[in-house]
């Protein structure tokens, strides 16, 4: 029914402007050029996303750079301006979490960047194991590898960082016993706890810790996140980061960082053992090849003991772990699929404990059940356009960002949010999601409807208006309109790239629906988990969903990892 009344809003729309002779566009000769008509219309905060994005590289830096945690501030807010105008990324809604849990099952715990924690569960089932779906065959279980959620839960638990997260989801310490700030604060001298193992039984000192440090900062190694390491002074090659003795690690910042703690709980800063690393013959070639059969070494609550590729992992208690004591469930069963329809049958008939995600057509029906748990993120679901597509070509910079702005008012974010999510997500208007700390005491975005960049609601509240102006940006662009309708002679045809999953079709065929009603011609093609990773990442795509979980409470997670030469770049900016 909604997209039927679409449609007849659409034909109202364009017998209305029939109907007004007397304001009739001026002749063709008289109006604008297209370049120019693009060029008023965008943003004033506007760059070319491919060959001017140096500029914003160097405003990145400047922010980690700033020690006015006020003026940070500020420029963090011109730094979403200018990524927000190039349209290539297009917020959809702000993130919340579900899973279900058997009732025999407690202790669990997921802290607001989406990192689920095992190792304090308990049944009372009387069971030892838990069994449990996360997704389907991981990318990288190298923790300086990864950048998928589902591999930062396993890296968490089965390494552990100086620091890590509680059930009340704050930072505590792990291997770290404590750790003293210089005055200035640039300088951190980090104390270990003592007796620290490997789980071959091999100590772990701070040597590990710097080894893993300029691993995952340097070049070689190619890390998506190793940019996280950029306020570190020596980045990338000649990382500031030593190790006094076997206990004391010293490392030195640009500037001083509101966030390093959490920087301390993130995967990325996990300890690998280099014996273990460089064991593997390609391992200069292939770093993460060493941890991609079982067995390999690990130093948290667990170690991957089997490994049945696409089909099952097994993790089993680590006895050396700091904490083991107080560990209580020894081996942890997962089921390796992506198929939620397949994952919830499996829960459903008891083969598992614990699953992280349920089709979409069964939401409704959970809302009430006590096995099913919706929890806060900070994160933003959103879709993106790959700036150097060739959907693009011949088209001005200004150009292609109106069209990808039209694409962007055409989306009804709230038929997704409330038939497609169903569990209270928030319609977005901006990248950065709300409620995330500015770094200087407050809130960077407290409302969704006045601090965003349009209105989300618009293509509800003003179907007719929203429409007209998504026709008149991609008229910018060069299109021509005959009653509405793009018309033949310039026709918009693209695709969509999703991983296969009920909820993120179904959000691609109602993005899919809402860019037709002008014309737009969009296939859908669903990939594997991985195989899609790996296209995304490569830019072998025109659209393709995305979603962003922070990986700590402030902005500036959400803005470096745009920079050029970030891992996590999918937009292909500067490149």
């Amino acid at each position: 029914m909604k997209r039927i009344l679409a449609l007849l809003l659409a034909l109202a729309m364009v017998f209305a402007l029939c109907a007004c002779g007397s304001s009739a566009a001026p002749a063709a000769e008289e109006a604008a050029p297209a370049d120019d008509a693009a060029a008023s219309l965008v943003s004033a905060a506007f760059i070319d996303p491919v060959a001017d994005w140096a500029d914003y590289d160097a405003l990145i830096a400047q922010i980690k750079s700033e020690t006015d945690f006020a003026a940070r501030v500020e420029l963090m807010h011109e730094a979403e301006d200018i990524l927000m105008a190039t349209g290539c990324v297009i917020p959809i809604y702000y993130y919340n979490d579900v899973y279900m849990q058997r009732d025999y099952v407690s202790g669990i715990y997921s802290n607001a960047y989406a990192t689920k924690f095992f190792m304090y569960t308990t049944l009372s089932n009387d069971s030892d194991t838990l069994r449990l779906n996360l997704a389907s065959e991981p990318d990288y279980l190298d923790p300086a590898l990864n950048s998928s959620v589902d591999g930062a839960c396993l890296a968490a638990n089965s390494f552990s960082g100086l620091y890590t997260y509680n059930a009340d989801g704050v930072c505590v310490p792990a291997c770290a016993e404590s750790y003293e700030v210089s005055e200035d604060g640039t300088t951190y001298t980090v104390t270990l706890k003592s007796g620290l193992k490997w789980s071959d039984g091999s100590d772990l000192t701070a040597a590990d810790f710097e080894y893993s440090w300029k691993r995952a900062a340097s070049d070689a190694t190619a890390a998506d996140y190793g940019y996280m390491f950029s306020g570190f002074v020596g980045y990338p090659n000649d990382l500031a980061v030593t190790a006094i003795d076997d206990t004391t690690l010293e490392f030195v910042l640009a500037a001083p960082c509101a966030y390093m703690e959490d920087l301390m709980a993130f995967p990325t800063f996990y300890p690998v053992k280099q014996e273990a690393v460089e064991a593997y013959a390609d391992w200069e070639t292939s770093p993460g090849g060493w941890c991609t059969e079982a067995g390999f070494v690990s130093n948290g609550a667990y170690v991957c003991t089997g490994w049945d590729h696409d089909v099952s992992m097994t993790y089993e208690k680590n006895p050396y772990w700091f904490d083991a004591d107080n560990v209580t469930v020894e081996k942890l069963e997962f089921m390796l699929s992506a198929d939620d329809t397949a994952i919830y049958a499996a829960y459903n008939a008891g083969d598992v404990d614990f699953i992280d995600t349920v089709p979409t057509d069964e939401i409704a029906s959970l809302l009430s059940n006590p096995e099913f748990y919706i929890v806060d993120e900070l994160g933003t679901y959103y879709v993106a356009f790959n700036a150097k597509s060739a959907i693009f070509e011949g088209k001005t910079p200004e150009q292609a960002a109106c069209m990808r702005e039209a694409f962007s008012l055409l989306i009804d974010r709230d038929y997704i949010c409330e038939n497609i999510g169903q569990t209270g997500q928030i319609a977005a208007n901006a990248f950065i999601p709300l409620g995330m700390a500015d770094g200087n005491g407050g809130v960077f975005k407290s409302d969704a409807t006045v601090e965003g960049y349009y209105d989300p609601y618009a293509i509800n509240d003003d179907y007719e208006g929203t429409v007209a102006r998504a026709i008149e940006l991609l008229e910018a662009a060069g299109y021509v309109f005959e009653d509405g309708q793009l018309s033949a002679e310039t026709p918009i045809s693209l695709e969509y790239l999703t991983n296969e999953n009920t909820g993120h079709v179904a959000i691609a065929e109602s993005i899919q629906q809402d860019l037709a009603v002008v014309g737009i011609e969009l296939t859908i093609q669903t990939q594997d988990w991985n195989v899609f990773l790996e296209e995304r990442k490569a830019g072998n795509f025109d659209f393709a969903r995305e979603g962003w979980i922070a990986d700590f409470n402030d902005p500036i997670n959400m803005l470096e990892m745009w920079i050029t030469d970030s891992g996590n770049n999918d937009c292909q900016f500067g490149r």
